[in-house]
This record gives C-alpha cells, sequence and structure tokens, in this order.
C-alpha cells in the first residue's frame, strides 16, 4: 500500500480521508490555508504544509502550491476529496505527469465526464435514456429559441462546464428565454471560465436518484442507489437510501444499466452516476467522477468503506469487492448540517464555536471537522457535519434520526440543523410525497 498520501482538500473530507489512510497504515500530509493552521484535519494529519493565503485561488485551488506540498514532503499519492481540483482534469493530468498517483479516474475521462454535453453522449452511446435537448453547445439566442420551440417549454438552461446550481436557469416561457440565456452565461464564464451552455427539457416534478459504483481495470460493481431529492436551489440537503419510490424491477433496471456503462468506459475508482427519476422513468443526468458528499449514508447501508477502496484501487488497478459482497440491508439517512442560517435566507453564520456536543448512540455516525472552540470562517462551503443514521426500516431510520439531531449542541454559530427536525417530521417527508422542488414551495421559516 501507499506510505504516504497527500489529502488535497479541507474541513470534514480531508478528516474522512486522514481516517482511511490510518486504517491503511498510510501517514498523512495535510494541506492548509493561512487561516486553517488550527483545523482539524491539520491536527489529526501527521504532517501539514501551508499553501497560502485564504482565498481558494492561492491555496485549495492553487495546483503549484500542492505539487510543491508533494515534493516537499515525498508523498506517493494524492487524494483531492470532493469540491476544489477533485474533478479538475488538468490538475489529474500534473499530478500524473509528476509520478506521482492521483486518487481517482484518469484526467482524460474526468474531461470527459465533466464536460455535460460529452457525458451525454457518452451516456446515450452506452444506453441510458437521456434528457430531451440540444445535442451539443447551444451557439447563440437564436438556435436556443429554435430548441426551446422544438421541445417546448420549460426547460432547462445549463453550464457544460460545471454543476452545483451554477449557470442554471429555469426558463418557463419564451418571453423569458433572452434574459434567462445571456444570464446563464456570465456565470457559466464566471464559475466554470468556460460559457458554453446546452438546454434541456425541465422536469417539474422529479426525484434526484443516484447510483454508487467503484470500478477498476477488470471489474466494476455498484453500492445501490441514493435518493437525493430533498434539496434547495439544487443543493442537497437530505440523502437517503434505498430510495423509497423504487420498486425492485425499477431498481435492477436502473442498477445494471449503470454498471454497463461505466465498465465499457474503462473507469477507476469511485464515482456516482446522477439521474432524473420521473413518472417511472430514468434519465442520465451527469457522472460525478469523485467521492460523493453523501457517501457515508451508503457505507452504513452497505458496510462498505468507499475511501479506503478507492485507496485499494489507486495502489492495485482493482476493486477487491465483488457484487455479491454488498448485501445492502434496513434504511439510512444523512443530513447535512451546515452553518447557515435559514430564517435569514440561509446566509452564511461564521463564527467561534462555544459549545460543540455532538450525537452518538446505536446506528448513529457523524462525520465533521468541528470542535469545541474552533472557527468556522467564511471563506469556504458552509457544511461543517453529517449525521448519518440507519434503521431497521425507513420509519426507525427518522426516529433514529430526529433522535440524534435533538442531541447535537452547537452554540455560537446558527445552523440548519432545525430546519433538518422540520424536514423530517413533515408529513411528506415521512410519507416519501416530494420532489427536487418541494423546499422552494413549503414554509419552513
Amino acid at each position: 500500500m501507499f506510505k504516504k498520501v497527500l489529502i488535497a482538500n479541507r474541513g470534514e473530507i480531508a478528516v474522512r480521508i486522514i481516517r482511511a489512510c490510518k486504517e491503511w497504515g498510510i501517514e498523512t500530509v495535510a494541506v492548509h490555508s493561512d487561516v486553517d493552521s488550527d483545523a482539524m484535519h491539520v491536527r489529526l494529519a501527521d504532517e501539514s504544509v501551508c499553501i497560502g493565503s485564504h482565498q481558494p485561488q492561492n491555496s485549495y485551488l492553487n495546483i503549484s502550491s500542492i505539487m510543491s506540498a508533494v515534493d516537499l514532503t515525498g508523498a506517493e499519492a494524492i487524494h483531492p476529496g470532493y469540491g476544489f481540483l477533485s474533478e479538475n482534469a488538468k490538475f489529474a493530468d500534473v499530478v500524473s505527469k509528476h509520478g506521482i498517483k492521483f486518487i481517482g479516474p484518469s484526467s482524460d475521462l474526468i474531461a470527459k465526464m465533466g464536460d455535460k454535453i460529452e457525458a451525454k453522449k457518452i451516456a446515450k452511446k452506452y444506453g441510458l435514456p437521456i434528457i430531451e435537448g440540444s445535442e451539443g453547445g447551444v451557439k447563440n439566442l437564436s438556435e436556443a429559441k429554435s430548441i426551446c420551440k422544438n421541445i417546448g417549454y420549460p426547460i432547462l438552461i445549463k453550464a457544460a462546464g460545471g454543476g452545483g446550481g451554477k449557470g442554471m436557469k429555469i426558463v418557463e416561457r419564451e418571453n423569458e428565454l433572452e434574459k434567462l440565456f445571456l444570464t446563464a452565461k456570465t456565470e457559466a464564464k464566471k464559475f466554470f471560465g468556460n460559457d458554453e451552455l446546452y438546454i434541456e427539457k425541465y422536469f417539474k416534478n422529479p426525484r434526484h436518484i443516484e447510483v454508487q459504483i467503484m470500478s477498476g481495470k477488470n471489474k466494476t460493481i455498484h453500492l445501490g442507489e441514493r435518493d437525493c431529492s430533498v434539496q434547495r436551489r439544487h443543493q442537497k440537503l437530505i440523502e437517503e437510501t434505498p430510495s423509497p419510490v423504487l420498486t425492485d424491477e425499477q431498481r435492477q433496471d436502473l442498477l445494471q444499466k449503470t454498471v454497463k456503462m461505466v465498465e465499457q468506459i474503462g473507469y477507476e475508482g469511485a464515482g456516482t452516476v446522477e439521474f432524473i427519476y420521473e413518472e417511472g422513468k430514468f434519465y442520465f443526468l451527469e457522472m460525478n467522477t469523485r467521492v460523493q458528499v453523501e457517501h457515508p449514508v451508503t457505507e452504513v447501508q452497505t458496510g462498505i468503506d468507499i475511501v479506503k477502496e478507492q485507496l485499494w484501487i489507486a495502489f492495485t488497478g482493482d476493486t477487491a469487492l465483488k457484487q455479491n459482497d454488498i448485501d445492502p440491508r434496513g434504511h439510512s439517512i444523512e443530513c447535512r448540517i451546515n452553518a447557515e442560517n435559514p430564517a435569514l435566507d440561509f446566509q452564511p453564520s461564521p463564527g467561534i464555536i462555544s459549545v460543540c456536543h455532538q450525537p452518538s448512540g446505536f446506528r448513529t455516525r457523524v462525520d465533521g471537522s468541528i470542535f469545541q472552540g474552533c472557527k468556522i470562517t467564511p471563506y469556504y462551503d458552509s457544511l461543517i457535519a453529517k449525521v448519518i443514521c440507519k434503521g431497521r426500516n425507513r420509519s426507525e431510520a427518522i426516529q433514529r434520526t430526529l433522535r440524534s439531531l435533538d442531541e447535537f449542541v452547537l452554540e455560537g454559530i446558527t445552523t440548519t440543523i432545525d430546519l433538518h427536525k422540520k424536514i423530517l417530521s413533515h408529513k411528506k417527508f415521512i410519507n416519501s410525497d416530494f420532489d427536487t422542488n418541494w423546499l422552494s414551495k413549503e414554509k419552513f421559516y
């Protein structure tokens, strides 16, 4: 196994990767910005290197600084986590050319699947159903009008080079198209350095279902699906597995088709294929070529350590798992806890955590990087912890999650804990009668 791995990330995912490395007996290197010098991931790692100032472009997005840290520490491999440089094909290429193992797929596959237009073509080629829309990038407003007229409104404008809701606009009618098309183009250029857009049919009441895969040179397996339909502005808040709306027949069809596609493209590592699901039908959305924020809910459900398996695949070239090793039971739920104030339109809530008591107990897991006295800065994503609970069935999983959230005490900052309790207690959530647009319609505050 690798002797030393550098984690090119911060926060809870860096802590998560360090823990997996320690269980393999791997030494770890944490990189950090100037404001993260006292962070949990820095404290837990065997070594740490400051790579720049708090602005991400000067530190966590600075490829030269990260590679200098590799040279300084003698790390053999880099784990990118999620976000930052995790799906940056240039970074993966630079790492590989330096003789360092990038823990993830090839730079070529990252580029292909990161380009939403190219990914759509690949999915169609290998038998996955795709959403009706433009075949490639939309060159101008005139072409956009023609495409929209053919598929009918409402439509969704999306950035070809990114995700996370940036550069994404819903157009309900023709007279809104020009303004929203130009706005999406500006956003795409700002956030992704690429203003190419594409257009798809917009689904009004969809579920968001994704499949977790692990793949090596000779074998691809799935770890089941996750339902990620509780979202706010295209950002996931709660994930669960299995999806409560799928039949066994639909589930097997989805999982088998996904594995077949991933096998055929020669993927290596952990990955997630995302789908829109409406009225009993699936449509390919995108593929994330990295570990997901919500990977722990699958780990709790299956008993498989996804990050340790990522490390094994990167070292050996193949997964040690077999499909019949995967035996998910019961039901699992994950809540993302953010340092935000839902009553003030989810305004970020930086500050110092004065009291920190995290939940525990039977089948309760907390992934985070917080502790009493730690400082939550305004410079990075507001995710501070994830609560993951498992039950014998969905009802027990909901009750266990509510019990765990009741035990979670954080003072000094405002968080989304109370919002999660309201969602989990809501009749529509209990009855699984919701879609990705549910939270925008409900008044929780």
